[in-house]
């Protein structure tokens, strides 16, 4: 391999991720500043990549005026997070919500209203209806076509791999290839992190690979980047789990169960209907007790209800699943459909992991920004992806235009390119990195998610080192594909051991079987009521780890 990187590209604004996030921080930075050089790293194809690569049915968190307020969205938001929730990002996302509606109302997006004009809300969150319903199946190569008018200039099948820093302040990044495996380097004045969470995380029960619930693609490379820069993430503890179809990966209950959804045990006895909220706990209950599998119920509603969850599922939210269910003869009309847990991952979308920032998408590093699942604003949704990567956009225009040219570090490149030539190697290497990553994931499940105890988290970490060496200089990589591969698994290392010092640290159990701890059974509010922040030690380059309160809104600062 090359002892140089083979691109090299300057910009005002770098994006790393072009998902819902990444495009709508494109399209908002552009409108602001036009002359402005914006540059997106996108691991796939940006006209069909992320948590959304088509469509959606509803902007999850709308504060529509008079009838809903930001302040009662905080307190639902509050809730949903069992406590552990930074008041002002939340709020100013829900505040922004009902324009953000206009906006893409304005692009053509299609949100179903009533006669009389009213946008069609239910109810997901523990309080309140801030679920505006929505039709748009392409929804994705909407937003990546504003961006891409505008004059982004996307580069696609690149990784983000390595934040730059200079003097302090994030001065770009270095990326890879995902096919060539060649190294692209952008240096930009402000970097914006939007590459999602870590979906591919722990093994679904499925045992395959990329059968998980979000994105696949979205490995933690945001995360561990971060990290490595010295930004602060938080909720790392919170291992979100979606109870969805057995076998298939794929939405159900947030569009079945508002629209009268039954959900019933091995008995018929109905558990939860009309609410989806809570459905996660009850979930738990139930198969703890030998009352699984669980099943959805559709036969009772009207045709019309039906129809409608039909056209979403099979028009909007991922069309595959009519080909999935006519193949296993599931009528919604006369059969169930059978439920299972699956994988766990980590994300600030439908969990609350992630880069902590302050309501101006700020991270602790100067010049870097964090916007979508890859930011820590507790259960933001889509909502929050497409706020927040407006506010991330604004804060990096300003930030650019009152502060010099960031410098680029030629050590922090040539050591990307001596680890990279140094993985892409087969010669003497028996392990294969499907293998490895299997293995990895698999102790994930036996280690670090829920049912957790100090035994357990202290031997992922005893594993985590063993497999470091093994990434380091065990793994047969033949061509870019396998390498991008390998540098995933180092991603998803890195976020397994993050939330086991995280895990460890918070010595109670919160969110179910989000955070349960077999040693600390007992939710503490007394002791807990915080965040606990992992970061960089920077002397050892290890895992420091601390609590620092919640921020409400009566403060004057948001600290980071």
């Amino acid at each position: 391999m090359a002892d140089r990187a083979e691109r090299y590209i300057e910009a005002d604004i770098l994006i790393i991720g072009g998902g819902s996030a990444g495009c709508m921080a494109a399209n908002r930075a552009l409108e602001l500043n036009p002359e402005f050089k914006v540059v997106i790293f996108e691991k796939g194809d940006i006209k069909y990549s992320g948590s959304i690569a088509r469509g959606m049915d509803a902007l999850n968190i709308v504060a529509l005026p008079n009838f809903s307020t930001p302040e009662e969205y905080v307190q639902a938001a509050t809730l949903g997070a069992g406590g552990i929730l930074d008041e002002p990002p939340s709020h100013e996302m829900a505040r922004r919500s009902f324009e953000l509606l206009k906006k893409l109302e304005g692009w053509g997006v299609y949100f179903p209203t009533d006669k009389r004009g009213r946008y069609r809300m239910l109810q997901l969150h523990y309080v309140g209806e801030f679920l505006a319903a929505m039709e748009e199946p392409d929804l994705k190569t909407i937003i990546s076509h504003k961006a891409l008018s505008k004059g982004a200039r996307v580069v696609n099948r690149v990784m983000g791999i390595d934040l730059l820093v200079d003097g302090g302040r994030a001065a770009g990044a270095v990326g890879l290839d995902v096919r060539s495996g060649e190294l692209v380097v952008c240096r930009a004045g402000a970097v914006i992190i939007s590459a999602g969470g870590a979906g591919r995380f722990s093994l679904p029960n499925s045992g395959h690979l990329y059968g998980t619930f979000d994105f696949p693609g979205n490995n933690g490379d945001g995360f561990a980047m971060a990290f490595r820069a010295g930004a602060e993430l938080t909720g790392m503890e919170y291992c979100w789990r979606s109870v969805v179809i057995k076998d298939v990966n794929i939405p159900l209950l947030a569009i079945v169960m508002p629209r009268g959804g039954r959900m019933v045990d091995i008995y018929d006895q109905v558990i939860m209907e009309n609410e989806f909220h809570n459905s996660l706990t009850i979930m738990e209950k139930a198969v703890a007790e030998g009352r699984d599998p669980l099943r959805i119920k559709l036969s009772h509603l009207k045709g019309e209800v039906v129809d409608e969850i039909e056209h979403i599922l099979f028009t909007t939210e991922r069309p595959v699943q009519e080909r999935f269910f006519k193949g296993r003869g599931i009528n919604f009309r006369s059969s169930d459909i059978e439920l299972w847990p699956t994988d766990s991952q980590l994300c600030g979308g439908h969990g609350l992991s992630g880069i902590r920032i302050n309501s101006r998408a700020e991270t602790g590093l100067p010049g870097f920004f964090a916007a979508g699942d890859a930011a820590c604003v507790p259960k933001q949704h889509l909502t929050g992806a497409f706020v927040f990567g407006e506010i991330a956009a604004e804060q990096a225009v300003e930030f650019v235009s009152r502060n010099r040219t960031a410098g680029l570090d030629r050590e922090q490149v040539s050591a990307a390119v001596q680890k990279r030539n140094s993985l892409h190697c087969a010669a003497g290497r028996d392990i294969n990195v499907r293998d490895l990553e299997y293995k990895v994931r698999r102790l994930i499940n036996d280690y670090v998610i829920s049912p957790k105890n100090e035994y357990k988290l202290k031997a992922w970490l005893k594993w985590a080192e063993r497999f470091g060496r093994e990434t380091a200089g065990q793994v047969a990589v033949e061509n870019g594909h396998q390498l991008s591969k390998l540098y995933e698994v180092e991603s998803i290392l890195q976020c397994a051991t993050l939330s086991a010092h995280a895990s460890l640290t918070r010595r109670e159990s919160r969110w179910g079987q989000g955070h349960r701890r077999t040693d600390y059974p007992e939710t503490d509010n007394q002791n807990w009521l915080c965040h606990v922040v992992v970061d960089r030690e920077v002397e050892t380059g290890g895992v420091r780890v601390a609590t620092q309160p919640l921020q409400k809104m009566e403060s004057q600062e948001e600290g980071r």
